[in-house]
């Protein structure tokens, strides 16, 4: 599994959107807040930073996939 190192944050809120059925609540200065209502509530920060952190792209992966009941590189795949 080969974590992309020049994704930026934008770009993975809108790919959680698209294909994982989150939406955009708001934005708190540089933090993107996604909603998500299936299979049950969960709500998550993305800093909106020109390249994330491997570490913090890492942990949005594995809260998204374990909410999901999904592997992390189903995620990566749709990005």
């Amino acid at each position: 599994m080969k974590i992309p190192r020049n994704l930026n944050g934008r770009a993975l809120a809108q790919s959680l959107c698209q294909h994982w059925k989150y939406l955009q609540v708001h934005q708190t200065g540089s933090h993107i807040i996604l909603d998500t209502e299936e299979p049950f509530h969960q709500r998550i920060a993305i800093p909106a930073h020109e390249s994330l952190r491997i570490g913090t792209l890492n942990h949005i992966l594995k809260s998204v996939a374990n909410h999901k009941r999904i592997n992390r590189q189903e995620i990566l795949d749709k990005l």
